[in-house]
């Protein structure tokens, strides 16, 4: 009851509206009752042929206010009613959205029936907790891949991003995540993806197990710009949702690059000017906003972020890429030339970090950890001599013992998609490969 009266409260009273005068490429621009219209406002166009197209108000010019669509403009001409919605832009999840598929809206795509409306609403564009209230990151999390487990140990409420290129692997590590993360809830946001890969996440990648205990937000690569940075904050509503229900959340987001791109499509749209690779000022303010909404909570709740960053051109330094290394708590990065080689995932632990290490990881083991790190090392800067035979057996035990265990080690970092390695299981079969060298001495 308390949901319904606040969605009756919500209902307009009186329809204030002005009229379209303009359109500028993927800008409106509407003149009529400036003082009842503020940047973030919904604004609802009225073609006349019983096509009602939403639309937000993003910035003023002169006397009239620009607003970017949320669907095509098809069928817009000068003189069309321009409705001011007072409904606030907000979302009211529930525990019955867990299984379900929703858009950038939070509307039902999978052909289930709607959605139950949850008793409160939760803001879009919501604040972080303030930084002095929130908990500090919880006990170490079993994420199921073996190789990050053990040598990128991650915490309850730890931000984590993965940079790669196309193509290196990213989805299925996801999935992977998304099956075996010892999480209540999973909650996905497929922003800027292929239309044709979607079904093929949902079907084979995440499967019916994982599909379970998620939520997933899509919002694809031919849907507007304001409906994919949509998508990226409903991502971390419906987290936030869960986490004050005291729930430990795995929040995914494939891609947040993408956002970036919808944000800098906006951006230059509504006149700003392009910066580093053109992408505009306003991108590296709100790529804060957005990740620093994972993280713990107040309470119990806590949401694990694991936010993917497609490097452009395999550049690991690109702009986003850049802001977005700074901003998170560690970074997992997958390399084109090790999956080329057929080890999937593709991670390249050296260039990796966790910010949580190594207090984070089981103190038994931690001096296998780095010995296993440093033996990898060795090899890393001596391989190209190796592979040109340029190196004489002997010259170096430290090179000898990364030569002997390169090939275990090697097999200890691959994993089958369907395969699932607990937090101790990989730290006793790490041991047990280091084990076998001393054996051997």
């Amino acid at each position: 009851m308390k949901a319904l009266a606040e969605q009756i409260t919500d209902l307009d009273g009186v329809n204030i509206y002005g009229r379209v005068v303009g359109v500028r490429g993927l800008m409106v621009e509407i003149a009529g009752p400036i003082h009842a219209m503020s940047v973030g406002a919904r604004i609802v166009i009225e073609t006349g042929t019983n096509r009602f197209i939403p639309a937000e108000v993003i910035g003023f010019s002169g006397h009239n206010a620009v607003v970017m669509p949320f669907a095509g403009l098809e069928g817009v001409r000068r003189g069309c009613r321009a409705v001011i919605a007072n409904a606030s832009s907000q979302v009211r999840p529930s525990i019955a959205w867990l299984g379900r598929v929703v858009n950038a809206m939070g509307e039902p795509i999978d052909g289930k029936g709607p959605l139950l409306q949850g008793p409160s609403p939760m803001p879009y564009r919501n604040s972080p907790p303030p930084a002095h209230s929130r908990k500090r990151v919880g006990a170490p999390l079993d994420l199921g891949v073996r190789s990050l487990n053990t040598f990128l140990t991650c915490c309850r409420g730890q931000r984590m991003g993965i940079f790669a290129g196309s193509g290196v692997g990213k989805s299925v590590l996801l999935s992977m995540l998304a099956r075996n993360v010892d999480a209540d809830v999973s909650v996905i946001g497929l922003i800027g993806e292929r239309g044709r890969e979607v079904q093929e996440f949902l079907q084979e990648d995440l499967g019916d197990e994982g599909l379970a205990r998620a939520v997933v937000v899509v919002a694809t690569s031919d849907e507007p710009a304001l409906m994919r940075r949509q998508a990226a904050y409903l991502t971390l509503s419906i987290s936030e949702y869960f986490r004050d229900e005291g729930k430990d959340v795995m929040c995914m987001m494939d891609s947040v690059t993408r956002f970036a791109m919808a944000q800098r499509e906006i951006g230059l749209s509504v006149g700003e000017p392009p910066t580093a690779k053109g992408y505009t000022p306003t991108v590296f303010t709100e790529l804060p906003k957005l990740l620093e909404r994972a993280g713990p909570g107040i309470n119990e709740g806590s949401i694990t972020g694991i936010f993917t960053v497609l490097v452009d051109g395999d550049d690991h330094n690109e702009p986003v890429a850049d802001a977005v290394r700074g901003i998170l708590d560690g970074h997992i990065v997958m390399q084109r030339a090790i999956a080329e080689r057929g080890r999937y995932p593709a991670i390249n632990i050296l260039k990796s970090v966790s910010r949580t290490m190594p207090k984070s990881a089981d103190p038994v083991y931690l001096p296998t950890i780095t010995r296993a790190r440093q033996i990898m090392a060795t090899y890393s800067d001596m391989e190209e001599l190796i592979r040109l035979g340029a190196y004489r057996a002997g010259s170096s035990p430290e090179v000898d013992e990364a030569i002997r265990l390169h090939e275990p080690l090697e097999a200890f970092l691959r994993q089958r998609k369907d395969e699932v390695a607990s937090l101790g299981e990989g730290y006793r079969q790490l041991e047990k490969i280091l084990g076998s060298l001393e054996t051997e001495r």
